[in-house]
């Protein structure tokens, strides 16, 4: 990429790391033109973290050069896993649970407890990976499934939950009544 200004990149024209970028430093008055790599100027990126039920996830910069965020498709992330294990096994979701993985592995039927304010677009997957059956309750919230199910269909089913509307859920999925 050869003397391109940033507002000529398009979806077509990513700067490469080695690729300078000039940038006009004034603070005194007096303008000054500096030169910095794509490479340094990323890895002076600052580091966020998430913070998770049982974890934390890092996202740093650079991590995010596989992505577009202008509605294309993001690679190379993996989904959170929350595992919940136990013989007896009551989940109340939570704003930490949008967009991840919930293993539950239990012997005894488990309940997922859908609550209201989750927002809309949240959305979840829920493995039933014991033995005991995976089921939904409302709370608050209406769960609405083709078939009227409100249960995953037996061990290593999964199911998703996802609001379209303010407390308005789908249950999809590997389903039963």
């Amino acid at each position: 990429m050869a003397n391109k200004k940033i507002t000529e990149l398009t979806e077509e024209t990513s700067p490469q790391g080695a690729d300078l970028l000039a940038l006009v430093d004034d603070v005194l008055g007096t303008p000054t033109t500096k030169k910095v790599t794509v490479t340094n100027l990323m890895g002076q990126a600052p580091v966020q973290s998430v913070a998770g039920r049982t974890g934390t996830v890092t996202v740093s910069a650079g991590d995010l050069t596989d992505g577009n965020f202008d509605g294309k498709s993001i690679r190379g992330f993996d989904g959170f896993i929350n595992a919940v294990i136990g013989t007896t096994v009551s989940l109340t979701l939570s704003s930490t649970d949008n967009g991840t993985v919930v293993l539950i592995d239990s012997t005894n039927a488990a309940t997922v407890t859908v609550p209201s304010g989750l927002g809309v677009g949240f959305n979840c997957s829920v493995v039933q990976k014991g033995a005991g059956q995976v089921s939904f309750s409302a709370s608050g919230t209406t769960i609405n499934n083709r078939q009227s199910h409100t249960k995953i269909n037996g061990q290593y089913g999964v199911a998703s939950i996802v609001a379209y509307a303010a407390d308005t859920f789908v249950l999809a999925g590997d389903t039963a009544a």
